[in-house]
């Protein structure tokens, strides 16, 4: 059986991975072009929030793979893991019920990435909610 620990671990490479698909996204979805058109500031402020939203995905994933046991077995580490679980559980609502993704999922392999970026949000969500609900202590 997989420990809290290994979960928290597998949940901070996930985390990694997002980041380095975040990294392709401007290209993929075309941002020079579609943002173009903006006042210059509302540009750069689109790419700083970018940033500041990958910058948080990097620092979840690090705290997740160098500090898995203490996020499994503390009261702070649980309430981190709370704070994580909302995020995501956000992101993960975004994701299905604001975004309109369909008119840029037109090739076989962006339908693949975002189906696996589903799985990972989901994945990250309930891991992190178990262990902020349930973890401390087991």
């Amino acid at each position: 059986m997989i420990d809290l620990e290994t979960l928290i671990e597998i949940a901070g490479a996930i985390q990694i991975a997002i980041v380095l698909t975040m990294l392709w996204v401007p290209r993929v979805l075309d941002w020079r072009g579609l943002l173009a058109p903006l006042h210059p500031f509302m540009r750069r402020l689109l790419w700083v929030y970018a940033a500041f939203i990958t910058f948080v995905n990097l620092g979840f994933g690090v705290l997740s793979l160098r500090h898995a046991g203490e996020l499994a077995t503390t009261p702070l580490g649980r309430g981190v893991c709370c704070f994580i679980a909302v995020y995501w559980l956000a992101r993960l609502y975004v994701q299905f019920f604001v975004f309109d993704i369909r008119p840029f999922l037109l090739r076989p392999c962006l339908r693949f990435g975002y189906h696996g970026l589903s799985a990972g949000f989901i994945y990250l969500a309930s891991v992190y909610g178990f262990v902020a609900v349930l973890g401390v202590g087991l």
